[in-house]
């Protein structure tokens, strides 16, 4: 890349501030918004621009990357009168990494291609360690043209951005992802709890399983952080619990059976009405240990 491309960056949350890092030592120019002016002043010191707002974060990208919380921030982003679609310029490159509603991205999708942009839904996985890290699995919706000219992008911010089929597929994919993952953790949060009540010494228990057919990223991720009862947010149950609902409404709609993950989706939501939406989603421990009476101080 002999000429840095301009990229707008808005949401810097947990995961868009280390992605968006990410893009400048790549040697991108980025311009960074978010409602936390904390997180734009990070973005600064660390080489990127700070933006005093949308319009002004996407005058001048020919890549704007939107990374927020729910379906309603990324239709307020993108389609309101300060937003993306009025501001940025015309063939400008939309790629939407929030986790959303696969209806609310082909809404957006067809609404910026209507204005002339090219809209791509790429919601990914790999929490912040993934994000830190450059290691996101990307899962994208949108047409070949456009995620060829997006694919600079996805290799600097993952290790694994696949096309996964039209507008909105990509959060279909994220959905069936974030259900695999909530009940990953439910199960190896079950384990340890068992294994804990047989006196087993779980950090080579753990060790051992993760080795064989039981292995999974959750496991190799999270064990430490569940072992240790540390819930620091990596990703917060509140955000997965909107993925939850967004996978149980998706399966009941297409008349699609999730028996177990209906069931871990009850788990997450009773977390988040029990106050701890603020905790990492590796909390559903705790749903384990109430179930079972072995909750620890």
């Amino acid at each position: 890349m002999s000429t840095p491309r301009s990229i707008a960056f808005i949401g810097l949350g947990i995961m868009g501030l280390p992605m968006a890092k990410n893009l400048v030592r790549a040697g991108y120019s980025v311009a960074g918004y978010n409602l936390m002016p904390e997180a734009i002043t990070r973005l600064a010191e660390a080489g990127g621009t700070a933006a005093a707002s949308i319009a002004d974060a996407v005058k001048d990208a020919d890549t704007v990357i939107v990374m927020v919380p729910d379906s309603p921030d990324v239709q307020q982003v993108l389609l309101a009168d300060d937003g993306v679609f009025a501001n940025a310029r015309p063939g400008a490159l939309v790629i939407d990494m929030s986790t959303i509603r696969p209806d609310v991205a082909r809404e957006v999708a067809q609404a910026g291609a209507e204005r002339g942009f090219r809209v791509l839904d790429a919601p990914v996985s790999g929490g912040e360690a993934g994000a830190v890290e450059a290691k996101l699995s990307i899962m994208v919706g949108g047409s070949e043209a456009d995620f060829a000219a997006a694919r600079p992008v996805f290799d600097v911010l993952g290790s694994t951005p696949v096309l996964v089929g039209p507008s909105g597929a990509g959060q279909t994919v994220k959905a069936a992802n974030q259900l695999i993952v909530a009940g990953n953790i439910q199960l190896v949060a079950e384990a340890l709890v068992f294994l804990e009540a047989h006196g087993v010494d779980t950090k080579a228990g753990l060790e051992v399983l993760n080795g064989g057919l039981a292995g999974s990223t959750v496991m190799t991720r999270k064990t430490d952080a569940l072992r240790n009862r540390d819930f620091t947010p990596g990703f917060r149950i509140a955000l997965h619990d909107k993925d939850m609902k967004i996978v149980t409404q998706a399966a009941r709609e297409a008349g699609v059976a999730i028996p177990l993950g209906a069931l871990v989706a009850q788990f997450v939501g009773a977390l988040k009405a029990q106050g701890h939406g603020g905790l990492d989603h590796s909390a559903l421990l705790k749903i384990v240990e109430q179930l079972s009476s072995a909750e620890k101080a």
